[in-house]
């Protein structure tokens, strides 16, 4: 066995020297402790900004709460901060109930004179409406990710303010998953209070760094790249969480995780390499869960770089990338090969559907037609790994070999995890980048809008692609309420996103978590999130 570095090593003393919790300002030498070992550091704390759940569990899932939420376990949308509402028949008009008194979080940075209200929703969604917000781009990012991919501010005409305790979204076009997407990251309520506060003594970037929500969790301390520390909320209108801190001891590498876990370090630990899940299993003092995972991985042509702007190159290219050998060798029986960017456990997965064939002769075949010789072309690999993919590097090395035998030259790149999802985002970007994602609401316009949606070139449309009639019918889908012929609108945009290519769809992952029997109640997501609101732990 791999002994520790030294850095993880030092890390596990500090998680160990901290288990005597300061809660509420006092030394409880009986409080209970969770640590998480988590695979990313998060970009930033205001989740809304963020599209990546390495992020969110860090934000949306501890500090916050959205108007509605889905039940655990499940994708059905539950009442979260908006406790009931009603639709207008004409499905333009919705309106809801916010709960109250529920109560902002108090901190070291910040005391709330007033409970969660109207005012917040609202500035929580016009910040990512309004340009002429202080607050639209307040990180000097420019986007509003995920709320910009779901097209959100097409969708709303306005929000109103009813009354404190009642909202009114009005909007410009029915939407058959509005209440789901209110459930999305984007949707986090934050304090308004607390931006004014921020803005008038010119600390706007803080509403990143230091988070206040409504949440189970209120934030502690974040040490770089090592340690995120969060005492339970004893104001929560949920109940306080029968943890008292929460610890994400970050780690990326999957080996030195696996290690704090079986060493007790860390209670929770994801994303374990496939290879080692066997052993995980036979651990008398862990419990490994898994699922099918509602997620895809993919490689993602800049469709705005030649010679990637051509169709017939870019399936040249997939033809010549033997997917099958990948998923055997990358993911080891926790996955099967994606034929499009809908998981089959989603409803409108097109099963018609096969995607590329892999034979390289026919590819060299399309590249010559093409006037394609000696291509040299960049794959970027995910420096980190995430649920619907093990290990990018070893994947990009398997493309790279593959697409040599076609006589394209592969030069492998990466990047530190928050520096390459900004980088893969530049429309000017050079390669294809290896990335995924997992559904965050079970809805196909979640993924194919995330993915294909003209509006999101230079943002989550990692292809740049705009092709007219898949955005036409992503548009269709939305304002169609009959789930028949919803599904045969996403069923044809996957069949012309397979026609067109614009990128290689590769694996459809199944989700394993191992934990330590000593935890209770946790509940695995299929959304690819981790809460630990009702989490427990044996003493």
């Amino acid at each position: 066995m791999r002994l520790l570095s030294s850095r993880a090593a030092l890390l596990g003393a500090t998680l160990l020297s901290g288990a005597l919790a300061v809660v509420g300002g006092t030394v409880a030498a009986q409080a209970k402790t969770l640590v998480y070992c988590s695979e990313g550091s998060p970009e930033g704390f205001d989740a809304a900004l963020y599209s990546t759940n390495s992020t969110w569990d860090a934000s949306s899932e501890t500090v916050y709460d959205r108007l509605t939420e889905f039940k655990a376990g499940t994708t059905e949308i539950v009442p979260g901060l908006a406790e009931s509402w009603t639709i207008s028949d004409d499905n333009l008009e919705y309106v809801l109930k916010l709960r109250e008194g529920v109560q902002f979080q108090k901190t070291d940075y910040f005391t709330p004179s007033r409970a969660f209200n109207a005012d917040d929703v609202l500035f929580s969604y016009n910040r990512q409406i309004d340009k002429t917000s202080p607050w639209y781009n307040y990180t000097g990012m420019g986007n509003w990710e995920m709320f910009d991919a779901m097209e959100m501010g097409k969708i709303v005409k306005e929000i109103v303010k009813v009354d404190d305790h009642t909202v009114k979204f009005v909007l410009n076009q029915p939407d058959a998953s509005l209440l789901a997407k209110l459930a999305l990251n984007f949707g986090v309520i934050l304090s308004a209070e607390y931006a004014a506060q921020l803005e008038k003594s010119g600390n706007q970037l803080d509403l990143d760094h230091k988070p206040v929500g409504t949440g189970p969790f209120v934030f502690n301390a974040y040490q770089q790249d090592a340690v995120i520390r969060f005492a339970a909320n004893p104001d929560y209108w949920g109940g306080k969480p029968k943890i008292d801190t929460l610890i994400f001891a970050i780690t990326v590498d999957s080996t030195t995780r696996m290690q704090r876990l079986k060493a007790g370090e860390c209670q929770i630990a994801p994303y374990p390499a496939p290879a080692d899940v066997e052993g995980l299993k036979a651990d008398p003092s862990l419990t490994v869960v898994e699922q099918p995972g509602l997620n895809v991985a993919y490689m993602s042509y800049n469709t705005l770089v030649a010679p990637f702007d051509k169709v017939e190159v870019r399936k040249a290219l997939n033809m010549a990338i033997n997917r099958q050998a990948i998923v055997d060798s990358i993911y080891q029986g926790f996955g099967q090969v994606a034929q499009t960017g809908v998981p089959p456990t989603m409803w409108s997965y097109n099963g018609a559907i096969k995607g590329p064939v892999y034979d390289p002769e026919l590819a060299k075949k399309m590249l010559d037609e093409a006037g394609v010789k000696d291509l040299n072309m960049k794959i970027w690999a995910m420096p980190v790994a995430r649920p619907y993919m093990p290990n990018a590097r070893r994947t990009a090395e398997m493309m790279q070999a593959d697409l040599a035998q076609v006589g394209v030259k592969v030069e492998i790149v990466s990047y530190e995890w928050g520096e390459y999802l900004k980088k893969s985002r530049d429309k000017a970007r050079d390669g294809a980048v290896i990335l995924g994602a997992t559904s965050d609401n079970g809805d196909p316009d979640n993924m194919l809008s995330f993915f294909f949606v003209c509006s999101a070139i230079g943002s989550s449309n990692m292809s740049n692609w705009c092709y007219k009639p898949v955005d036409d019918l992503l548009q269709q889908g939305r304002i169609t309420s009959d789930a028949t012929k919803r599904k045969e609108i996403y069923e044809k945009a996957q069949e012309y996103i397979d026609e067109q290519a614009p990128w290689l769809p590769i694996a459809h992952s199944t989700v394993v978590l191992p934990m330590s029997k000593k935890v209770k109640n946790y509940v695995m997501e299929p959304l690819g999130s981790h809460r630990f609101k009702n989490v427990d732990l044996d003493e």
